[in-house]
């Protein structure tokens, strides 16, 4: 027969109104009472025969007769007694206690009191604070845990975990806190995954993780809600505390926590354990799971590789690779291309096409994605011969690039000059199927007016308006910039015009592109003016536009200009940087004042600017230009004493000054040992060569090392082809010139308006009048358009024949193209009027010189003293 549950019965009529487990054994151990005293009070209430049973069901229940006594002689006074605590704390006013009914307060009258409370947290506070003090009261784990339920229900958590702290340090840490909590579910109706979460956390924060994933067990197996947060606590927890072995031994139960997140946990303790550089832990971790036969996904694997390489540690995500490659689970496209763009992107180029072969070996066919990572790895690392063979390789594969790959790859074409290839892959996207993008659009844009190819350039413009595309900011700087660059400055100023009707705001940049394309030309007034323009639409002038300023007053050689322009930036607030004290050393160097020269470099220094390369090469450059190789020699192992490493663009600098010193002998040596030990010589070092042999009349050494270069690793641009065709016009020997023009012509890179300038002026020297025009027509025809160079050529070579009315149209068909002559071109017609007895003419075109602010430089001084013309600047 079963056992009564006599405290049930005994609850049921009203003899003991609080659970058994209130504390009633504990109040009768304070108070010294005995059993055999409350059962003569019973006797009259009760028979005889029930007071046995009582007793005897009592003692069962680990309750002392005592208890059931107390219960039932309160069970009349014990709601009034709550109420009156509850109501006098619900007012914030314990004074309203009534002593006698205070006298009666028991422990096991907190948890009622408080649970009456519930919906004022701040009289529950007020109250357990008043009761620690109050004498013969106490609290138990059951009234700390009522009140947290109180406080976490109005979301105080600050607050429940100050009183969850404070009971650990009284009960201490080995306390049952499940089942100190597990009744304020059922009184407080509080959310458990709340409560759940909560002690799990209080655990973690208190060092007791055993404890926390015993919560986490149980809650789990109850299938109750389990807060993620307080899941990734407990965790973090486990990582800390190095206990792992509990993560293997439940992972299942931790995946299905989560409600399918089922990498999470992988994931998590991955990312924890590599973050703390716990490196052989996360492996084995791993290599447990996949031995354990649990699952691992491989979507979580490329989240950590990802994050290591993000992070730039190399060697742990080549390791981890290896570890996946090995153990499982099988690699997918995404693991080989996050290992190689970090691979490309450190230019390690062989790992990356290492990695590419292992993908291939395992059957995984390279996407989209890794031809894109691999072609742009090969371009940045200048490897283009090898990034435009890929390219081909991968379209033949059928891959379809996206236009953002082809972008980047004209892109690269652009940084080295090569327009020839820009339009190649250009083409080649069109082929494919690919429309234009903003970008590509703006690449093309560049490199066209980067090529003197305007004309093109703006009509790109129009197809990006056409295809419902706003021309940028951007679009019209590189516009503004090729004019500006190409000495069409009415244009540039009639488009800086254009944008502004468009409300496109020109930024700084635009204007001091347009004020550096005065300076260039040498129109320091014009410069000034649009300079005050600026200002006055409130543009602010950075130090680039006061740079620019100063350097062209240096290129006048008018220092104490360009010093007025440098006092002129404290006004702005302007601090002067190493790229302007450059500037003005360049510009004392080329007015042969080299003590002044010195004198700013050594101020420079003095004042704690770190002098770059630049400066170093500027200086060095100006004393060798002036018959003084030997300091400039020595400003360079002063270059290498001050920590400053010579680049390859140092080098090149180097080789100059040898070749303009004659000591052509020095620098084919000194490139010889830059071909066997470095820094790795490139195109320019090459051109520099080739330019010097072709200097020093050695046409047939620079040929020999075109020959090197093509066959090299670096190609030859459009530079190289021209500083040969220019060295064999130069020399009359047309057909080579011809020959070399050809090659460019089949190979590329294309000609580009220097190129076409050398050849025009070789046929002119050469005498070969109808194919100088004829090669003018077709620069013409391939909209590559003459700048004021090409025109000084042209009416040179039509000077030198008699053909004064030729050479006067040509000057002002240049200015009808806005073209603005500088002081070459004013030198050469005038020179002609003199020379074909047309003084008048040649005194207006003086005039018209000086009203356009060019000054006169030697030759034009010469001219018009040999003609007696000196008295124009009277």
């Amino acid at each position: 027969m079963a056992r009564p549950n006599w405290t049930w019965w005994a609850r049921g009529l009203n003899l003991c109104p609080a659970p058994p487990e209130c504390g009633a054994s504990k109040c009768r151990t304070e108070q010294g009472q005995t059993e055999a005293g409350y059962y003569g009070t019973l006797q009259p209430m009760f028979s005889s025969k029930l007071l046995p049973l009582l007793r005897k069901a009592y003692a069962a229940e680990n309750l002392s007769f005592h208890s059931l006594f107390s219960c039932y002689s309160s069970s009349s006074s014990t709601k009034a007694l709550i109420d009156h605590v509850t109501q006098a704390f619900r007012q914030q006013s314990p004074k309203l206690l009534n002593p006698t009914i205070l006298s009666k307060l028991q422990p096991n009258h907190v948890k009622p009191i408080l649970l009456a409370l519930q919906d004022n947290p701040t009289s529950a506070v007020q109250f357990f604070r008043w009761t620690r003090s109050s004498p013969g009261l106490f609290h138990n784990a059951h009234s700390y845990s009522a009140l947290i339920h109180v406080l976490l229900r109005h979301r105080m958590v600050g607050a429940a975990t100050q009183v969850f702290d404070e009971m650990l340090a009284r009960f201490g840490k080995s306390l049952d806190i499940l089942r100190a909590y597990s009744d304020g579910f059922r009184d407080f109706g509080l959310n458990s995954g709340i409560v759940h979460g909560f002690l799990m956390e209080g655990c973690c924060r208190n060092g007791m993780v055993n404890r926390c994933f015993e919560i986490f067990v149980y809650v789990y197996e109850l299938g109750m809600f389990v807060s993620p947060n307080a899941v990734c606590r407990m965790l973090d927890s486990i990582i800390d505390t190095n206990r792992v072995d509990l993560i293997l031994d439940n992972y299942n139960k931790l995946q299905r926590a989560l409600k399918g997140q089922s990498f999470f946990v992988y994931g998590f303790v991955m990312d924890g354990l590599l973050r703390r550089c716990k490196v052989e832990k996360a492996f084995n971790f791993h290599q447990m799971l996949i031995e354990r036969g649990l699952d691992v996904e491989i979507v979580a694997c490329n989240k950590i590789l990802k994050n290591l390489c993000v992070n730039n540690q190399t060697e742990v995500a080549s390791q981890f690779f290896d570890l996946v490659l090995s153990l499982g689970p099988v690699p997918n496209v995404v693991t080989f291309s996050t290992l190689i763009n970090m691979y490309c992107k450190g230019r390690e180029l062989d790992k990356a096409f290492e990695v590419h072969d292992v993908m291939i070996e395992r059957g995984t066919l390279p996407d989209l994605i890794i031809y894109s990572i691999l072609i742009d790895g090969y371009f940045k690392a200048g490897r283009l011969k090898d990034g435009h063979k890929l390219l081909s390789l991968a379209l033949d594969r059928g891959i379809k690039l996206d236009v953002v790959a082809f972008s980047s790859i004209m892109d690269a074409y652009v940084r080295i000059g090569d327009l020839g290839k820009v339009i190649e892959v250009y083409k080649r996207m069109l082929e494919e199927g690919l429309s234009p993008n903003v970008v590509s659009y703006s690449i093309l844009i560049t490199v066209l007016s980067q090529n003197n190819r305007i004309s093109e350039a703006c009509s790109f413009v129009g197809q990006i308006v056409k295809r419902g595309f706003e021309p940028s900011l951007l679009t019209y700087s590189s516009l503004i910039d090729g004019y500006c660059k190409s000495g069409n400055l009415r244009d540039g100023f009639a488009l800086y015009e254009d944008m502004i009707k468009k409300g496109n705001e020109p930024d700084i940049v635009v204007h001091t592109m347009l004020i550096n394309g005065f300076c260039k030309q040498g129109l320091m007034a014009s410069a000034l003016g649009f300079f005050f323009h600026g200002v006055k639409r409130g543009t602010k002038p950075n130090i680039f536009t006061f740079n620019s300023l100063i350097d062209g007053w240096c290129r006048l050689v008018r220092l104490k200009d360009a010093l007025k322009v440098y006092v002129l930036m404290e006004m702005f607030s302007i601090k002067p940087d190493v790229v302007t004290q450059t500037v003005l050393i360049r510009g004392t160097a080329r007015q042969g004042n080299l003590c002044m020269a010195l004198l700013i470099f050594f101020h420079m220094l003095k004042r704690g600017f770190s002098a770059d390369a630049v400066t170093y090469c500027t200086l060095m450059d100006g004393l060798c230009r002036h018959k003084n190789p030997t300091a400039g020699l020595q400003i360079f192992r002063l270059m290498k004493m001050n920590g400053v490493v010579p680049d390859i663009a140092i080098y090149n600098v180097l080789l100059n000054i040898h070749f303009k010193d004659c000591r052509v002998q020095d620098a084919s040596e000194l490139f010889g040992q830059l071909v066997k030990g470095g820094p790795k010589p490139d195109v320019v070092t090459y051109n520099t060569m080739i330019c010097g042999y072709c200097s020093s009349k050695m046409l047939d050494e620079a040929i020999c090392l075109f020959e090197k270069l093509t066959s090299g690793q670096f190609e030859p641009n459009a530079i190289t082809f021209t500083i040969l065709i220019d060295a064999f016009c130069k020399e009359g020997r047309m057909d080579g010139a011809v020959l070399m023009f050809s090659k460019m012509l089949e190979k590329g890179p294309e000609p580009n308006v220097v190129t076409y300038s050398c050849m025009i002026d070789g046929y002119f020297k050469s005498e070969i009048l109808k194919t100088a025009f004829e090669l003018h027509e077709e620069m013409l025809e391939k909209k590559i358009f003459p700048n004021i160079v090409s025109y000084s050529i042209l009416i040179d070579g039509l000077c030198k024949q008699g053909l004064i009315e030729e050479a006067s149209l040509a000057f002002h068909c240049a200015l009808n193209r806005h073209l603005l002559p500088d002081v070459i071109a004013y030198t050469i017609l005038i020179r002609g009027y003199c020379k074909a007895g047309r003084v008048a003419e040649a005194m207006r075109l003086c005039d018209q010189m000086l009203i356009n602010g060019i000054m006169p430089d030697d030759l034009l001084k010469e001219t018009l003293v040999e003609y007696n013309l000196q008295n124009i600047w009277d």
